[in-house]
């Protein structure tokens, strides 16, 4: 298959010609071609797919809620209608046994995906349950644990240490450091988050292993003056990445983005979502910022909202549930639209910083010869028109 393009996004600035694909890699990126019949998209912008390293559940699936083999078949399904080619199923703190269980169903999940089933399921991001109480968020402080290293081998073994690439946790807890150290020898990346951590602790660990923090601001203790904590950690440290959950403005506000845009810039931040599949909940769970109760009833999610209106969404159409939460694009257009920020620094943040956070870079976050054939076909208005993943189209358009 060979793509035409004005605007191919390449590692080495924009290229005005053709991106031939091979078995599922890009072979050559060339201005001229060969004669040889090709797909011509024009002006529009072929850019990397993106990647998701935090991602519960979206859509039709929740890895977080269902914690199954087909929960992340469906997440992938649904996720690549957002431009993201790449993802880490993404746990929660729950029951160690559970947690472990769970990981055996993405481990089916990672070894079975094929191309044609949507995002790459890459492995997992284990988000706990190494994770301060005081700042557990919406996971379950019943089964936040003090790290222990036989805790995380129990973890690793479960899907194997191969698949797991990530790993949220706070590193002031007793017995973090050897953890710490334990997984930086497995090349398990290692996030801080839900975390009381001063700055102290993290410039003394942070040769261990410590990357970039979770959820940036939520989750971990703010900033002070004469106290920085974690946030001042993340904005001190330059070779700490900030990641950044989906930008309604409502987690975070648009203003709090932008004082870590221009600390960091585009290198030192990365995009996910964060999101859980709210469709797919167990039992009613009301949302506070979206002032909404989800209810689950059979097949269906009815949406109650504090003002009394309901409604009632297939939890198994992502036409009808994939606005519940902003999805990866969403937020993109979002960040390009509130923060002038340019394609090129949308590239950095969503496909290369990522792919660099968990050694991946080789193969994907960048449109380069050699590398997963995993590129977006924007229009000129910035809107998401084809999806590849390995070369293959994912018919993002409900036909």
């Amino acid at each position: 298959m060979i793509i035409r393009s004005r605007n191919i996004h390449t590692e080495k600035g924009v290229v005005d010609g053709f991106l031939k694909v091979q078995d599922g890699r890009i072979v050559s990126i060339h201005e001229e071609g060969k004669g040889e019949g090709f797909l011509d998209y024009g002006d529009s912008h072929i850019i990397p797919g993106f990647l998701d390293l935090h991602v519960h559940g979206f859509g039709t699936g929740s890895f977080w809620y269902e914690k199954t083999e087909e929960s992340l078949n469906a997440m992938a399904r649904s996720m690549v209608k957002e431009g993201v080619t790449t993802f880490l199923g993404t746990t929660g703190t729950d029951d160690l046994e559970e947690i472990k269980e769970s990981l055996v169903e993405a481990k089916k999940a990672v070894e079975n995906w094929t191309p044609e089933k949507g995002s790459r399921i890459l492995g997992v991001h284990l988000e706990g349950p190494f994770i301060n109480k005081e700042f557990k968020g919406m996971q379950k402080e019943e089964f936040c644990l003090d790290p222990t290293v036989e805790v995380a081998e129990e973890l690793l073994s479960a899907i194997g240490e191969e698949h797991v690439y990530l790993m949220t946790l706070a590193p002031e807890l007793p017995g973090a450091e050897e953890v710490i150290k334990y997984l930086h020898e497995k090349k398990v990346q290692i996030s801080i988050g839900h975390s009381a951590a001063e700055l102290e602790d993290i410039g003394r660990l942070k040769g261990y292993g410590l990357g970039g923090v979770t959820h940036m601001y939520s989750g971990m203790r703010g900033f002070h003056h004469r106290r920085p904590g974690v946030v001042g950690a993340a904005l001190f440290f330059e070779d700490l990445y900030c990641e950044f959950a989906k930008q309604t403005g409502m987690t975070v506000s648009h203003e709090a983005f932008r004082i870590a845009y221009k600390v960091k810039g585009a290198k030192g931040i990365m995009l996910c979502t964060d999101c859980t599949g709210l469709a797919h909940v167990k039992s009613p769970f009301h949302h506070y910022i979206r002032k909404e109760t989800y209810i689950p009833d059979g097949e269906s999610v009815l949406i109650r909202k504090d003002s009394g209106e309901e409604y009632r969404l297939n939890r198994r159409d992502v036409e009808e549930v994939k606005n519940l939460e902003m999805g990866y694009f969403s937020s993109v257009k979002t960040i390009m639209e509130k923060h002038s920020i340019s394609l090129e620094e949308i590239i950095t943040m969503a496909s290369e910083n990522p792919a660099k956070y968990i050694g991946v870079f080789d193969q994907v976050g960048s449109l380069k010869e050699g590398k997963k054939a995993d590129f977006l076909v924007l229009d000129n208005h910035m809107d998401l028109m084809e999806v590849y993943v390995e070369g293959i189209s994912q018919k993002i358009h409900k036909e």
